[in-house]
């Protein structure tokens, strides 16, 4: 009885031994001013080199101005998670390399974290109208919805802001026969990058997102970005962001897109260096083990 209970365990810690690894891709536009805050790394290599110092997990990076942007059909194939940060070279990210991310997730087979200014990168907002559709649908009785006639406005939100008072998005109107969907603009009214700190509190301490994670931390530096969101209602709010002067901010939400999962993820400045510190680096760890897990 005792060998065969030795050889259970010896077998089921060999099983875990030999557990495949979360794969991870970070995926970094490189802009220039992310060396104030980084140094000799840019921001996704800084990121890349906490990552693939935990366990469990293997890491690689890619970047806009590799082969076929770093995200060929083959890279996709063998990554779980793709982490995701661009800026000012969003209409640089090609259309068909973006969309085999976007079919990915939809297909369950890649999960998203979009971080900061990647609010406007193509997959992210390709992913935010797709569920933006699945919202609309669902709001359209369900007798009509296979013959329902469809017309989808805002395709191309790229770079174009809204106003304090401008009407949400994504917007959903019946106008005769037709469904009119505005889709989102996946942008917000105010932006301050004085480096004010940010208040994070975490809403769902028991999210693994929020694993290990205070109630209340601050990121000393950071730019501001002021609600409302011009996104779907997330499925959950894991963090909230607060500054002195008032503005508040979803800054960490996820959904559920077709059968896959986003993370958007709010800070990370390129010439702030938050992803120095322990807290935003414990978020974006998390997210990988929650939305890579086998």
């Amino acid at each position: 009885m005792k060998n065969t209970l030795a050889s259970i365990l010896l077998c089921l810690g060999s099983l875990a031994t030999a557990a495949e690894p979360i794969h991870v891709l970070v995926w970094d536009e490189q802009q220039p001013q992310q060396k104030e805050a980084y140094g000799e790394k840019f921001l996704g290599e800084t990121i890349a080199a906490h990552l693939e110092q935990q366990p469990g997990l293997s890491v690689k990076t890619a970047r806009l101005d590799d082969a076929e942007q770093g995200l060929s059909n083959e890279t996709l194939d063998a990554t779980d998670v793709l982490v995701f940060w661009c800026h000012r070279r969003v209409k640089d990210q090609d259309d068909a390399r973006m969309e085999a991310v976007v079919k990915r997730v939809l297909d369950g087979k890649l999960s998203l974290i979009a971080l900061h200014s990647a609010h406007w990168a193509k997959p992210f907002v390709r992913l935010m109208q797709e569920r933006a559709k699945e919202d609309a649908l669902q709001r359209v009785p369900e007798a009509e919805r296979a013959s329902a006639k469809w017309e989808f406005v805002n395709p191309q939100p790229y770079y174009r802001g809204v106003k304090s008072d401008a009407p949400l998005t994504p917007a959903l109107t019946h106008e005769g026969e037709v469904w009119k969907l505005i889709l989102p603009q996946c942008v917000f009214p105010t932006y301050r990058a004085d480096g004010a700190p940010g208040h994070l509190t975490t809403l769902l301490p028991q999210h693994p997102i929020a694993a290990g994670l205070p109630s209340h931390w601050d990121i000393p530096q950071t730019e501001m970005y002021g609600e409302p969101f011009h996104v779907p209602a997330p499925d959950e709010v894991v963090f909230e962001e607060n500054w002195d002067k008032g503005e508040h901010f979803r800054s960490g939400s996820v959904w559920k897109v077709g059968k896959g999962r986003v993370f958007y993820f709010r800070p990370g400045h390129e010439t702030y260096p938050i992803f120095k510190q322990a807290e935003p680096l414990r978020v974006l760890e998390n997210a990988v083990r929650w939305l890579g897990g086998k």
